[in-house]
Formats: C-alpha cells, structure tokens, sequence
C-alpha cells in the first residue's frame, strides 16, 4: 500500500503553508513498497530544487545595447615595480598614436595605474566600435605596424604578467564618455555564480538609478571571453571621502538595501581597484 504523507499545518491556516513536525522531519505512515520509493523521492525533491527558467536567447543579447556594437577589451598588466615609470612613459607615447589614427576602428577609452588594489598595475580600457569585425580589423593592422611590434617586445620586458577579457556593455549602464578632472576611478570586479547573469542584470538594471545623483556611473561591463560571469562596474569619485560619503548615501534611499540584499548571494568573489588615470587618459 503506498505511502501517505501527512503534514502538519499552523494555526494560521492554509494561507501560512505547511509546518515541519518539531522533530525536523515529514511524518510517514503506513507501509511503504519498494516500488512507490522512486515516485515519494521525486516529489520530495520538487520540493526543494530550484527550477530555473528556461533560456531562449543568448546573455549578450539580453543584457547588451541593441543600439550599438561596440566590444571593449579590458586590459590588466602586472608590471615589475623597477619599471612602473618607464612603463608609463612608453604607453603615453605609443597608445595615445593608435587612438588618434583614423583607420583604427578603436579607441582608448581609459588608461590607469591602480592605487590601492594589487600594485604595480595597470589597466588599459578599449572600445572596438564595430565589435568583432572591428577588433580582428585592428589586431591585423598592428601586426604590421613596426612601431607598434617594437612598443611590444619593450613592453614586454617590464611586465610580470598579463591578461585580458572582451566584454560587452550593459544596456542600462551609462556609456563611458571622456570627463574632465582630477577623478579617482574605482573598478569594482564581481565573478559571479554560473547561470546568475539574467539575475544580476534584472536586479542593477533597477539599483543603478540610485547611483545616478552624482555623476558617479561611469561604465559597467560583463565578460564574453576570458574569464566568464565576470561583471566590471567603474565609478568616477573626486576623492576617497566622497566616494564614502555617496556610497554610504545610497543606503538613506529606499529600496537600495533590497537590491543589495538580493545580489549579493549571486557573488562568488569581488575585488576594487582604486585607480589613478595617466595623463593620456579619456577619462581623467
């Protein structure tokens, strides 16, 4: 005879759903056959996994501007601390060529030494206004180009390490523009749990608006090859202070708190960056 599961209810009603005996466990009466275990099995799971909703078009063209086809190339160079300096006045000298020529379909969108992060570092940001075509196009071009070839073998003396990533914008993001300054920049990177694209994008698509009132959203960002599920939000701040004074006035809004309650278990790990742009920076 198969199995009847009994639970118990609260005082409160149906409405207040199903209550576990004190015990901790389900209540099972009458016997229970071997042939009925795999049917009682999967309806107690059901009641536990999490159903995912089926996905029918890629992430990238869920999240990223239809409008345009940009990709950016987000650039990380650990330098060796003796040749941070001439490290420096080579980029300064070459990269600023190759934003200024016109028959490179690129532009540099910012350049930065991190301040307080990982030291002896520096970041590249590049924006291939035509996506892929455009990147491809570029690569080619610089591949023949002597200068350049020469800028990378020196350049690749000073280095310890490097690594990039090809990311997409999102849609709800302001684009990254030049801006005057003097601007600190904050690079805020989030590896985000596999399957949990959609959900952070849902969520921030509605959180950004409370990061609005001071000009602070420069730019955010998700990974399409490197390292995957990988988001990167830049904010622009006049100083460390302000930066507290914002972010702790985002918490005076109602709704922020939500939001952050609710994208926060998507997180796996995070880092921030504190960085200062080179002269030759778009963005300073």
């Amino acid at each position: 005879m198969a199995a009847r599961v009994l639970l118990r209810w609260s005082p409160a009603g149906a409405g207040a759903g199903p209550r576990l005996p004190s015990g901790g466990g389900l209540t099972l009466r009458g016997m229970v056959s071997s042939a009925s275990r795999p049917r009682e099995d999967s309806w107690l799971k059901s009641l536990f996994v999490r159903k995912v909703d089926p996905r029918k078009d890629a992430h990238s063209n869920l999240l990223a501007k239809r409008e345009t086809s940009s990709l950016y190339k987000l650039q990380i160079h650990n330098v060796k601390p003796e040749c941070l300096e001439a490290y420096n006045k080579l980029c300064q000298e070459v990269l600023p060529k190759i934003h200024e020529e016109k028959h490179y379909p690129c532009a540099l969108v910012g350049t930065w030494n991190t301040w307080y992060g990982e030291q002896d570092q520096a970041v590249h940001l590049w924006r291939y206004e035509g996506g892929y075509p455009a990147l491809n196009e570029v690569m080619n071009k610089l591949r023949q180009n002597k200068e350049f070839t020469e800028f990378r073998k020196e350049r690749g003396n000073m280095l310890l390490s490097r690594k990039n990533q090809l990311l997409l914008e999102f849609s709800f993001w302001n684009e990254p523009v030049p801006r005057a300054g003097p601007n600190i920049y904050e690079l805020r990177s989030y590896q985000l749990r596999p399957g949990t694209m959609i959900e952070w994008g849902n969520y921030w698509a509605r959180a950004i608006r409370f990061r609005q009132d001071n000009n602070e959203a420069v730019g955010g960002f998700f990974s399409q090859i490197g390292q995957l599920y990988m988001v990167h939000h830049l904010w622009a701040y006049k100083d460390l202070q302000t930066r507290e004074d914002i972010r702790n006035a985002a918490w005076h809004k109602p709704g922020w708190d939500e939001l952050v309650y609710y994208t926060v278990p998507l997180i796996q790990e995070m880092e921030s960056r504190i960085m200062i742009p080179l002269k030759i920076s778009p963005l300073q």
